[in-house]
Order: structure tokens, then sequence, then C-alpha cells
């Protein structure tokens, strides 16, 4: 799920509160307890690439969109210093790796809060944050909201930059959530041990379309595993594929597009979940011929100029509707992050004309979630919108919601 812009990102406990709960989790024998990190544990490194100023930023914002050119000229108010961080982190078969993430520091002496932006779909490593390359979000949406005053960390997440020889586990909620939250705990590790700036211990977290997903999965594990960690605020969530088992059925029972560039991310989904959850089915079993031999040699490289769903053998369409092919479906189910109960207050923003991200997933999430009783979740539809005209009117509703939650 392409996108150019993206978006948006801990509370001390004290000593005797951390050792009740590890004690009490003890006594109970409480699995559902996840016992606090140990300090200094997930930094590896911290690399200052370079200092940006406050005029540079305004100008990149320009040359970006005229809305935003205004937004920046009214709101930007410091320059900003960029540092590549590493840190320790697992991949999605439990081995522990390297993994890297952008951070950036506001030029202040005034106490800043921390946002963590999940990135949006990339498909090369150059455009990874910690990069910092011309067509990253953190070259602009990272330094632009660094520029407002904010610490900004940016996961570049699995398979980008120090782990960049690992294949990106696409769409995969659980490794998107601890790839993003193990960077927020490395990046609390570096603001514990300098003096530039000072945090004010306040979490916001945001992201479009993977970003979108991969904050909503960030914001569950943070709440059911990591409450202790952190003082969220906030939560904004743009055009994210949340319940991804109305997602698939749709695109497998449907016709949709034929966009090749959107085609594209459907196959990576379907060939990462075989992968990740070890289906191992030859591409003759999901695909016709001539589909399944390129696909088979090209993978994702391949250009699917059709609606998706012809490409598809009838056999496999069928188990997947009637429950056949358990490992997919419980594979794509594994995967939903739409029927939970938030505490945090959350806003979820998408187009209502969204051809590629269909509006259906925040439609679906947000109903589930007042089901449960959730009290602080709103749905922001943006009337006409597609995945890409989408962006900005989400740029411009999380800075004011984020600054709403001071």
């Amino acid at each position: 799920m392409q996108v150019f812009k993206s978006i948006i990102l801990l509370s001390k406990f004290s000593g005797l509160l951390i050792w009740c709960v590890l004690f009490l989790s003890a006594c109970n024998n409480d699995n559902n307890v996840t016992p606090t990190p140990e300090e200094g544990s997930f930094l590896v490194s911290s690399t200052q690439v370079g200092t940006i100023s406050k005029e540079t930023v305004i100008q990149t914002a320009s040359d970006t969109d005229v809305t935003l050119k205004i937004f920046a000229q009214s709101y930007v108010k410091n320059g900003v210093k960029t540092y590549r961080i590493t840190y320790k982190t697992k991949n999605t078969d439990g081995a522990e790796i390297t993994a890297s993430g952008a951070l950036i520091v506001p030029v202040t002496n005034q106490a800043a809060s921390l946002i963590s932006i999940q990135h949006g779909t990339i498909s090369s490593d150059s455009e990874a944050p910690s990069n910092f390359g011309a067509n990253s979000e953190s070259a602009s949406l990272g330094t632009l909201f660094g520029a407002l005053g904010y610490i900004v960390a940016y996961p570049d997440y699995i398979g980008y930059g120090a782990s960049k020889d690992y294949p990106h586990p696409y769409e995969h909620r659980a490794s998107l959530a601890s790839a993003s939250l193990d960077m927020l705990r490395a990046v609390k590790e570096f603001l514990k041990n300098q003096n530039e700036i000072k945090w004010d211990e306040k979490l916001y977290i945001g992201g479009y379309s993977e970003g979108g997903y991969a904050t909503m999965s960030l914001q569950k594990k943070i709440e059911e595993e990591a409450s202790s960690e952190f003082n969220l605020r906030a939560s904004s969530c743009g055009a994210g594929a949340y319940d991804k088992t109305a997602f698939m059925n749709e695109v497998v029972n449907n016709t949709t597009h034929g966009i090749s560039n959107y085609n594209r991310l459907y196959l990576w989904v379907m060939l990462t979940y075989d992968r990740i959850y070890k289906i191992g089915k030859p591409s003759t079993y999901y695909f016709k011929e001539p589909f399944a031999t390129q696909i088979g040699t090209l993978g994702t490289g391949y250009s699917i100029t059709q609606s998706f769903n012809t490409i598809l053998t009838d056999s496999f369409k069928k188990s997947l509707n009637d429950g056949t092919d358990k490992a997919f479906v419980d594979a794509v189910a594994d995967n939903n992050v739409y029927n939970w109960k938030p505490k945090t207050p959350t806003r979820l923003y998408h187009g209502d004309k969204d051809p590629l991200v269909f509006y259906f997933n925040s439609v679906n999430a947000f109903n589930a979630m007042k089901k449960l009783g959730a009290t602080n979740v709103e749905l922001i539809p943006i009337p006409g919108g597609t995945h890409a005209t989408s962006v900005t009117p989400f740029l411009l509703g999380t800075y004011t919601f984020f600054a709403g939650t001071k």
C-alpha cells in the first residue's frame, strides 16, 4: 500500500511499582502479565546523521503539497537533528536480530513528546527511514513533525536498513508490532542517556496504509503487554487493512481494479503468509497458469494487470470460502487487528473511495470496537478520498488530534 508521506509517538513507573507487578505476577503465576524488559537490553548503536534547519524543513514541505506549505509556514518552530538507531528485536522465527530506524530530535530547550510513526509500504531499502533518502518518509514527514517540536521515532521494520538481508514480513501483525515496540524501547534508552532534549514521557503513535495497520498492531501490543512502559496518549491510524479476513474474501471473490501496483501488494500478502506460517503450497495451488509459473519465478515482481480474483484457481477459492484450507484461513485470521477494545483515544482515518485498501476495513474496526464497549474510538471518513488523496487530510487531522490530547 504505497504511500508517499505517512504519519505518526513512553511512562516511567517507580522501581517499587515495577517490583510489585513482577512479584505479584510470580506469586499468581499469571501468564498474561508480560515482565518489564531489562533496561539497556535493546539499543545497540546510535549515529548522528545530520542537522536540518527550520527553513529547510519548511521548504521541503512546500515542495510537497500546497496545503502542507501553508501548514509548515504557520507551525514549524525549530530545526532538527537526525540519528540512525540500531536495536535488538526478534524475527518472525523468534531468532534475535539487529533492526534499525530513524530518530529525529527537535533542536529546542522545551520538553517534547515522542511520536512513533510507522511507515507505509516501500519498495526498496533506499526508502527505509534510517537511510533518510530523498524519497523516504523520515526525510519529509519525520522532519516536519520533528520541526513541530516532537521527538520522532521511525522504525524501518524487519527487511530494511540493518535487517535488509531478511525478507520483509509484509502486513504481518505480530512482527510489525514487535519491531516497532522494540524500536521504542531502544529510543527510550537513548533518551535516558543524553542531555540535548528533555522528553516529557508522553507517547503518540500513527501511520498510514501499512503504517496504519502497523500502528493499530503496535497499539494493541502496548496496551496488552507494555502499558507499564509507556504513557500512550493517542493513536492515529490511516487507511490500514485491519480486517484481513474480510479483505481477503473481497479480493478473492470479487472483481477489483486490475491495477498492477495494487495487485503486487495483494500477492505480497499471500506469499508472505504462506512463508511465515510454513504453509508451503506450490504456486500452482494458488494461481492458474501461466500466472503460477511467472509468480514462481518472479514473485512479487510479476505484473498482474487484471482483476486479482481471475488469476486464482477455483480450487483455492473454494477451499478458502468453505474453510477447508484451514492453514491459510487461520494465517489470515491471525493477522486481523480490528476486533478488540482499545483504551487509548484512537482515530481511524480512511478515504471512502479508496480502491486499494477498502474503506470497510476502518468501518468494520470502528463497529467492532464500539460493540466491545470502546468509548474513545472515532471513525473519520474522508469523503471522496482515494488512497493517495487522503494522506494530507490524515496528516493534518493527526496533528490536531495529538495536539488536543496534550
